[in-house]
């Protein structure tokens, strides 16, 4: 199944399935700690689960290099009943990105290839691109592009690549029929959703996207793109080693990442989320923990949306750019080569209008605030399509994780509303 899908068609497909189960009455907080230190945000999460919304949710907040204080309510699965904890597993989706992009910023720092250098040079076919005469019109009305894919565009959905969550038309059945998706959600097929059988490999992917025109110019829009999945293929070649071993072996084992990866063994599968979607009052488990997608190896490694993981260990991650390349007394990157990931790679000449960060900049695959937004600058992160949320607070000098299961997030507040209740506690 397609990683995405709108609201109404997943949600009338799922209830052709019969009927859902109902979320219990009462939230279980199981840290008293967090619920002093960040109200607002304790009762936020909590209220969730108390309106029967969302089956559980969990809080990773942390301050500084200090240690973060994780609080929760509900449970990992309602057919379980297992209380979420620090250590339960979740479906991060698109917080995969910052991840991928970080992990290119190690060989841009080890001097294996530069921001601005074209991907042509590891990947030649991407020398010569077409360009869509009209974004998501006709795949054979086209020209050439003026300018080459880069690095930096790929990190920043400015490589005028398409995503088959977002396009229309003859551009996104292309992708769909190449197998060039960003992930997955499911073995259950939705009525109204052709199954989509992912390419075989990040190579195979990489060589029909190659094929593909382009929806627009690279380096002119901002627009939200698999750029981030053939990062992963870069990544590859340039390091000369698989994608998923690359950051096993210079982010996740390096941080004590022991819990992160692109599929869940058996032997975790107790402390799995399973992902829901919403339906007349119900939650309707449409990727259960026990049957889930994730207990198999998946045909790649999705760089844009296939990682799993814990919020200890997502903590990790953001304990690092909070530190600016260094956490627990291991350094992973540079302090430059970190300031450099979470700033703003954009130029003012890049259209962001009506798009997820119109007023905003973006950096190696996350979101960055400027002083000009709403709340000053010092954000980085993004968000997942389950509900999930992550990003440090340089200015503040917070680390922040949010997490749930309910595909769309826009079912709820929770993934909307989460940072900005966080804020109201640390501000006071």
């Amino acid at each position: 199944m397609n990683m995405m899908v709108s609201r109404r068609a997943m949600l009338g497909g799922l209830a052709l399935g019969g009927g859902g189960l109902l979320l219990p009455h009462a939230a279980w907080a199981w840290k008293e700690g967090g619920a002093q230190l960040y109200p607002a945000t304790h009762e936020f999460i909590k209220g969730f689960v108390d309106r029967r919304e969302l089956a559980g949710t969990l809080a990773a907040i942390g301050k500084g290099q200090e240690d973060a204080t994780f609080f929760g309510a509900g449970v990992q699965s309602l057919s379980d009943g297992v209380p979420v904890g620090p250590d339960t597993l979740w479906r991060l989706y698109s917080m995969t990105k910052p991840v991928t992009g970080i992990a290119a910023m190690l060989l841009i720092e080890d001097g294996k290839m530069t921001l601005d250098q074209p991907i042509a040079d590891f990947l030649p076919a991407f020398a010569k691109m077409q360009v869509q005469d009209v974004p998501d019109g006709s795949i054979t009305a086209v020209h050439p592009a003026k300018t080459m894919i880069t690095v930096r565009h790929l990190l920043t959905h400015t490589a005028g690549l398409g995503y088959n969550i977002i396009q229309k038309g003859p551009i996104k059945k292309a992708y769909d029929d190449n197998g060039i998706v960003g992930g997955q959600a499911s073995k259950v097929a939705l009525p109204g959703f052709p199954p989509v059988t992912p390419a075989p490999s990040l190579a195979a992917m990489a060589d029909r996207l190659a094929a593909l025109p382009l929806v627009y110019e690279p380096g002119t829009k901002w627009s939200y793109s698999i750029g981030l999945d053939l990062m992963g293929r870069v990544i590859e070649v340039v390091s000369g080693q698989s994608f998923d071993a690359f950051l096993k072996a210079r982010l996740f084992d390096p941080l004590g990442m022991t819990s992160t990866g692109f599929m869940v063994a058996a032997k975790d599968v107790g402390r799995f989320t399973s992902n829901y979607a919403a339906f007349a009052g119900a939650l309707i488990p449409f990727d259960p923990a026990t049957s889930s997608i994730y207990l198999d190896k998946p045909p790649y490694p999705f760089g844009g949306g296939g990682l799993v993981s814990s919020a200890r260990d997502y903590d990790r991650f953001l304990a690092m750019l909070l530190g600016e390349g260094e956490t627990g007394g291991r350094r992973v990157m540079k302090v430059e080569t970190a300031r450099l990931a979470m700033s703003n790679m954009l130029s003012d000449a890049v259209d962001r209008k009506g798009t997820f960060v119109d007023g905003q900049g973006f950096g190696a695959g996350g979101r960055v605030s400027l002083p000009t937004s709403p709340g000053g600058e010092g954000l980085f992160g993004w968000a997942g399509a389950a509900g999930t949320i992550g990003f440090v607070h340089r200015k503040l000098g917070y680390r922040v994780g949010g997490y749930t299961q309910i595909m769309p997030p826009e079912t709820v507040s929770f993934q909307a509303k989460f940072g900005e209740t966080v804020i109201k506690d640390v501000l006071g």
